[in-house]
């Protein structure tokens, strides 16, 4: 199983914040079957003020590259994520278009 760590900004403001928790609450079914299609097992987004952070378990068959391909090519996706960016802010340091950008793992620790 592969893992996967990403983080995004929310634009900061309590009203936009709100209206995202609630597309979270009623997520497209067609933007769900996208995300199991392409070999998620699992997928979480947690959020802390205007900073969101995804955690995705995926198949070891997975890609983030053939995924970000897919949901270029879902016309659905490209809705859903047009929409969502209302509502996201880009990390500094990400270039132009990028969203969710991944995180490097510093700590590990399991029995």
């Amino acid at each position: 199983m592969k893992r996967y760590a990403l983080t995004l900004d929310l634009k900061n403001n309590p009203k936009l914040i709100a209206e995202y928790e609630d597309h979270h609450q009623r997520v497209w079914p067609e933007i769900e079957q996208s995300i199991l299609d392409s070999g998620i097992i699992r997928m979480e987004i947690f959020r802390w003020g205007s900073r969101m952070f995804m955690m995705i378990e995926a198949n070891d068959d997975f890609s983030l590259e053939e995924k970000a391909k897919a949901d270029q090519e879902n016309p659905k996706v490209q809705d859903w994520e047009a929409l969502m960016w209302k509502y996201q802010e880009a990390l500094p340091g990400a270039k132009p278009g990028e969203k969710w950008m991944p995180m490097n793992c510093i700590f590990s620790v399991e029995k």
